[in-house]
């Protein structure tokens, strides 16, 4: 019977994980695909949101060949294909705290209803337009899960405006256009990227 409990757990945690696995590569398989219907164009050179979507995707590990279909099918997607539109919603939580909810979504009125469920169950309220953007700035964001001078030196090197030393590694902001670049850079430099990806960052007064 031990065997078999045993067996069950490993069973149920290699389930949860192969879950979380193809939330993540869905949720980058959307972001490319918006990338490319937002930006015009399936070719990253030219297409900065989707050089960032699959650099974000490749650092997450994402494998190439999905990443691949992904852009071929956004490209060539047809008037029946789910189309993603970007949409960003704001708010306040508990105590006044700003908060920004960046979602992909096919279906905005459904979407929103969802969203200001989860503001009011948790005793925060949806806000305007514009009512608490303006306390964010986009930048990029690459995590790596080594935090030593030579990282810290080469991320300075290849372009990085800051870099927060965390419990375990490091924390690396750049520009927004600059976050392929730096992340490719540090990558190839031997360095172990573990994400990059856009972030909203709160602007301290």
């Amino acid at each position: 019977m031990a065997g078999h409990s045993k067996w069950s757990q490993i069973k149920r945690k290699k389930g949860a994980n192969d879950a979380r696995r193809s939330a993540s590569i869905s949720k980058h398989i959307r972001a490319i695909t918006a990338a490319i219907r937002s930006g015009g164009s399936g070719d990253p050179s030219a297409n900065l949101s989707l050089k960032n979507a699959i650099a974000a995707a490749k650092a997450d590990t994402v494998p190439n060949d999905n990443i691949d279909n992904a852009v071929k099918r956004a490209v060539g997607e047809g008037s029946s294909a789910t189309a993603f539109d970007e949409v960003v919603y704001e708010g306040y939580g508990p105590g006044g705290t700003a908060i920004l909810v960046e979602t992909l979504t096919d279906n905005r009125n459904r979407t929103v209803g969802e969203i200001r469920v989860v503001f009011n169950k948790r005793g925060g309220s949806m806000g305007n337009s514009g009512s608490v953007a303006w306390q964010f700035s986009k930048k990029g964001l690459i995590i790596l899960s080594q935090n030593s001078e030579a990282a810290q030196d080469a991320a300075i090197e290849l372009g990085a405006e800051d870099i927060q030393e965390t419990e375990d590694g490091l924390e690396v902001y750049t520009d927004p256009s600059e976050l392929f670049a730096v992340s490719e850079g540090l990558s190839a430099k031997k360095l172990p990227v573990v994400s990059a990806s856009l972030t909203m960052l709160h602007k301290i007064p």
